[in-house]
């Protein structure tokens, strides 16, 4: 037992010692190597190294004080159950968690760059004579619960699914995680790749809240199921469109409580639903992250939430358009691989902008959905050509639909004038949008297609419209805005852009959904390129939006060819 303590003790003051030396930008790249430039710079402003790990075996309270004391360290009070560690421990050794008593203590280590880091240290309580010593010597040799940690500072949905991308494109691999109620915590584990440099394998992204939809995702990639398992969830996908588009239609988000759960009984009144019914929707609904349960009923998550009409950001219109007019013709998906026609076509027996203009609730409903992607367009307004335009300078949008965009344009940018080009009934409901938001009087409206294109503008803004159409279609658009243009103005185009290494990108799904509902594609950086070439134009800069998506800045370079 004294060597066990002693062996204990020299491996925690070697823990304090790396979390002495080590800070997030030094110890990223060990971790992660190849992780260099914009990357390594994304993770460092939204990650910060907090402690290093260790898991100890001390056999009571008394005697885990005194090792961290012979380390210099304080416990930072009583220790808090290891909800994660538990479990961990108990599927790799067969063990029921009740007879593991692990807490989790996180005393201070003062580095000498003048950060306050921390050892998290577990203790798994091994009595002399226990049964548990076995357990002991197994860890102690593998050291599966060595870890380091990183803190995730802004635990946004968008940001923690980010980070988890860019560690599993340099490498790491998800190896587990868990939800920690004692404090309110998520925790996502990773295994670095052999070739790390850091000396320890493990890695965990520490985020503070509730975020166990996330965590599904991130658990079903490390449970690394049976082919069939995978593709029968795949099969299954149809299910999780018609039960979200369900969920929105019958309103059950909008019935649910934002700050208490609300029992079956009531919700299934609300709504007027059959109660056995609804109970299982929810629970498949729970399954995917998008409601959770407790003994007092249900309640919505963070992306549950999304699905009420009045959520900041409602994706309910999305759901409704996805479970809807695109879910029936995603019927014809085979009919156009095959022949090369339209889907949508096939199924409603015209095209997809007519269909919906001739019904004003479905194109009320499609302008509501487009503007439900505005989180795409959070970072537009900060972009070099709009925050350096001139006093006075005007923005038009083409087809800029309901006007969202050009009205986060105009509240960022209050010297500036907009200028909205739409068909004529989208025109009307920019027009309330716009003048509900302050910018009635800098901003015209303008009822007509592509070859209406006002000239005079500064600032040119093309946003998700090239995709709709086939390259023929695109080059004549972007002729009638290359002939709009001075040579002085800039042009930004708005659009997902597949990736030339073939990584995943919602690109590439939108590419299958804009071949079966619109006839269009979305297009690699190189493709557009040539596109803006053969109007006349150039192709100058490219940044990176949310959601996949990225604006290109386009400028004059000649007369438009005929």
């Amino acid at each position: 037992m004294i060597t066990a303590l002693s062996g204990d003790t020299s491996r925690l003051r070697a823990t304090v010692d790396f979390v002495k030396e080590q800070d997030t930008a030094t110890l990223l790249p060990l971790l992660l190597p190849g992780l260099d430039g914009p990357e390594l710079r994304s993770l460092v402003e939204r990650c910060e190294f907090r402690h290093a790990a260790l898991l100890v075996f001390p056999p009571d309270e008394a005697a885990l004080d005194t090792t961290l004391a012979d380390c210099g360290l304080v416990a930072d009070g009583p220790p808090q159950p290891s909800v994660v560690v538990r479990e961990r421990l108990a599927v790799r050794h067969n063990r029921s968690t009740a007879d593991l008593d692990v807490g989790i203590l996180r005393p201070v280590v003062e580095c000498p760059d003048g950060a306050r880091r921390m050892v998290e240290v577990f203790a798994l309580t091994v009595p002399p004579g226990s049964d548990l010593g076995t357990v002991a010597a197994h860890e102690r040799e593998r050291q599966h619960e060595s870890h380091v940690a990183f803190e995730v500072e802004a635990p946004d949905p968008l940001v923690l699914r980010g980070l988890c991308a860019v560690f599993g494109q340099y490498g790491a691999t998800p190896s587990g995680g868990g939800y920690n109620p004692h404090e309110n915590g998520t925790v996502f584990y990773f295994t670095a790749p052999a070739e790390s440099k850091a000396g320890y394998r493990q890695v965990e992204l520490y985020v503070p809240g509730d975020h166990r939809d996330i965590l599904a995702a991130h658990l079903d990639e490390h449970r690394g199921r049976h082919p069939a398992e995978i593709l029968l969830r795949l099969l299954t996908g149809a299910w999780t469109t018609q039960a979200l588009a369900a969920f929105a239609r019958l309103e059950v988000p909008d019935a649910m409580a934002e700050d208490r759960s609300v029992g079956l009984a009531e919700l299934a009144h609300g709504v007027g639903a059959f109660e056995p019914n609804l109970a299982t929707l929810l629970r498949y609904l729970t399954m995917l992250g998008v409601v959770s349960e407790d003994r007092d009923g249900f309640r919505l998550t963070d992306t549950g939430a999304l699905l009420r009409a009045d959520a900041e950001g409602s994706m309910r219109s999305l759901a409704l358009m996805y479970g809807g007019p695109f879910y029936e013709s995603f019927a014809g998906l085979g009919h156009t691989v095959r022949t090369g026609q339209v889907a949508f076509e096939q199924r409603f027996g015209e095209n997809h902008f007519d269909h919906f203009v001739r019904d004003p609730e479905l194109a009320e409903l499609f302008d509501r959905s487009m503007a439900a992607g505005s989180r795409m367009f959070d970072p537009l307004p900060t972009h070099p050509v709009l925050a350096g335009a001139d006093e006075g300078a005007t923005v038009v949008d083409i087809a800029g639909g309901s006007g969202e965009l050009l009205s986060r344009i105009l509240s960022a940018h209050p010297r500036l004038r907009g200028v909205l080009l739409e068909r004529p009934h989208t025109v009307e409901t920019a027009r309330v949008l716009l003048g509900a938001a302050g910018h009635a009087a800098r901003c015209t409206f303008r009822a007509g297609d592509f070859a209406d294109v006002p000239a005079g503008g500064d600032v040119y803004v093309l946003s998700r419209v090239l995709h709709d159409w086939d390259d023929d279609r695109c080059r004549e658009i972007l002729r009638h805005c290359a002939r709009a243009m001075s040579d002085s103005a800039d042009l930004l185009v708005v659009e997902r852009v597949l990736p030339a290494d073939g990584s995943a990108s919602l690109a590439t799904a939108w590419d299958l959904h804009m071949m079966c509902n619109v006839g269009g594609r979305e297009r690699r950086a190189d493709h557009y390129a040539r596109l803006f070439a053969d109007a006349g134009l150039t192709l100058v800069g490219r940044v990176p939006l949310p959601l996949d998506g990225n604006v290109l800045h386009v400028r004059r370079t000649g007369t438009p060819d005929a």
